[in-house]
This record gives C-alpha cells, sequence and structure tokens, in this order.
C-alpha cells in the first residue's frame, strides 16, 4: 500500500527547482584511466555527491524541507539529530535561513564533524551512544521548545530532495542500468528508488548496508519493521537500529537486491577512489564500489552502473 505521505515524481522534480540556487549539480564520473579497475564492471560511473554542499547528498533533503516550512516553522529555529551528515545539512540550512540551528549526536559521531557542525554556526549537544538515542533526546527538546524539527529520513520532503540525485544521474546518464546506493535510515534510497523508477522502471536498484547494520535488509527480508539490538560498524552514518514505516514501505518495493558489505572492504574502497580519482570519501561514500570490490554485487556483461559516492571524509587518506 502507498502512503499518502510517500512523495510522487512531481514532487521530486518540484524540489529540484526549489533547491537548485542553494546546491550543485554533482559530476558524474566514468571509471576511466584506472590503474587498478574492478574486474567485471567495464561500464562504471561515479555520481560524486561528496561534493555537494557539507560534503553530501544530506543538503538535498535539508534545504528542500526548510523552504518547504512557513515562515513562522523557520523562525522557531530549527533542530535534529544526525550521524553527522544531515547535521551539517541541517547546519547549512539554518545558516542560510539565518536562524538557530541545534544538532544531537551521539558518542559514535567523530569530533571534526561535530567541529565542523559548530564552523556552521550549529549548536551541537552529545546525547547517548548513537544516532537512535540522540533522536529520541532532540524530539523531545523540539516539542518542549516549539522548535521545529527535521527527520533525517523519514520526511517526505527529505525524501523527494534526496530523490533529485535520481534526476541528475538520468539526465546526465539515461543509458544507465543500475544504481548502487549505501543504506543508512533509508532516506537516500527512499528518494533515488522512487523517483529513478518512475522515469526508468526497468533500472535496478541495489541497497548496501554494514554487515554490522543490516537496518534495512534485516526488515524487508522479514516483511516487518526489526529494531536492531546493536550496529557494530564504524560507518556511523549507516548505522540507525530502525528505520520507519514511510522508508520501509518505499524500500520493499522499488529496491531490487541488498548487499552486505564489511568496515574492511569500505576502507578498502575508499583507498581506491583517492588514489584512482583523488576523490576522499568516508566510509558511507564508499560502500557502493566495496560492493563491487568485493563482489558482492556482480554486473551483467554490459551492464551500465552507477555509483553513488554519497559522502566525503578522510577514510581514504588514513592508510
Amino acid at each position: 500500500m502507498i502512503s499518502e505521505l510517500t512523495p510522487t515524481l512531481a514532487q521530486v522534480q518540484a524540489a529540484q527547482r526549489r533547491i537548485a540556487p542553494y546546491l550543485r549539480h554533482t559530476p558524474l564520473v566514468p571509471a576511466i584511466a584506472l590503474k587498478q579497475t574492478i574486474p567485471g564492471c567495464p561500464n562504471l560511473w561515479l555520481k560524486l555527491d561528496c561534493l555537494q554542499v557539507t560534503g553530501s547528498f544530506k543538503a538535498r533533503g535539508a534545504v528542500n524541507t526548510l523552504k518547504s516550512l512557513s515562515a513562522d516553522q523557520v523562525q522557531r529555529g530549527i533542530i535534529t539529530a544526525s550521524g553527522g551528515n544531515h547535521g551539517l545539512a541541517v547546519a547549512y540550512a539554518g545558516w542560510l535561513a539565518q536562524v538557530p540551528a541545534t544538532i544531537y549526536l551521539g558518542s559514535n559521531v567523530p569530533a571534526p564533524k561535530a567541529e565542523k557542525l559548530r564552523q556552521w554556526g550549529a549548536q551541537v549537544v552529545f546525547a547517548g551512544q548513537d544516532w537512535d538515542d540522540a533522536n529520541q533526546v532532540a524530539i523531545a527538546v523540539a516539542a518542549d521548545q516549539g522548535l521545529t524539527y527535521i527527520h533525517p529520513f523519514a520526511d517526505p520532503r527529505v525524501i523527494a530532495g534526496q530523490g533529485t540525485l535520481a534526476l541528475e544521474i538520468l539526465a546526465d546518464l539515461p543509458q544507465v542500468d543500475t544504481l548502487l546506493v549505501s543504506i543508512g535510515g533509508g532516506g537516500l534510497i527512499s528518494g533515488v528508488s522512487l523517483a529513478a523508477k518512475a522515469l526508468k522502471p526497468a533500472i535496478r536498484i541495489v541497497g548496501i548496508e554494514p554487515v554490522g547494520a543490516p537496518t534495512l535488509k534485516t526488515s524487508v527480508e522479514a516483511g516487518q519493521i526489526l529494531a536492531l539490538e546493536a550496529t557494530p560498524t564504524l560507518a556511523n552514518t549507516l548505522a540507525p537500529r530502525r528505520t520507519e514505516p514511510l522508508n520501509f514501505d518505499i524500500i520493499r518495493r522499488h529496491v531490487d537486491e541488498f548487499v552486505l558489505v564489511s568496515d574492511d572492504a569500505m576502507a578498502a574502497a575508499c583507498r581506491w577512489l583517492w588514489f584512482e580519482l583523488g576523490v576522499a570519501a568516508e566510509l558511507s561514500g564508499g560502500a557502493a564500489i566495496a560492493a563491487l570490490m568485493t563482489g558482492q554485487y556482480q554486473p551483467q556483461p554490459g551492464e551500465v552502473v552507477c555509483a553513488l559516492i554519497c559522502g566525503a571524509g578522510t577514510a581514504g587518506l588514513e592508510a
């Protein structure tokens, strides 16, 4: 059953027009001139949304949400909980609107991301061990103080904003057969899959999760939303313990396959991105490449594959 909250293609297209003055149409580059090719994947393209404002795709959803709010909702101030990237996007939105932004973080968020949030002018508060803990506190504070809460993945305006990635990819690479998309709570793959399938029903959507945080794979295979007891992975932006009904419903209808990759595989993919392309990615940004390098996803002959490099970081520079 399709929820009335599920964004339509028209809403994704409206989001693209709404956010265009504030974001970048990021590069889509062919994986050519490589010293170390990825076996079995000669038709690989990389969508470099790690070059987006604040360093990830998250700015798309946050800005679309900001520009969809009433003046009163904006002026109250905005608040969220984040694994880092959504927080940066909301901090950017607050900077655009010149209103206070408060970001709750779990203790698993790296210190450099917290510092970058402060540099964007956000108030940073640590609460609990991970995003799920921090999010409970943020929701309570929003209700108590009358702040406008922006969910990182279970908001139709956020999902529509993330879906603009698919519009860019299909405009630049209409012959694409498969999109490889990393999954945290499911906002990115929700928006990308619903927009891509609306424009090109035969396109294949593959979701990639960490071995330690198979949040969506576990729930989709069970046919219901399940909460993981723990998410042991260093890719903290891919580690919510639970998705939400809006995302679950979109993903189980539109995502064709799920694969799991280890932290070591993501780190190796990030090193490959840095060495081969000079692209600095965090672990989540290397997840799609990790799926190819490990053979967890094996393209068919002639298949045109696009890997979403969704977040910037220093994982490729550290080894």
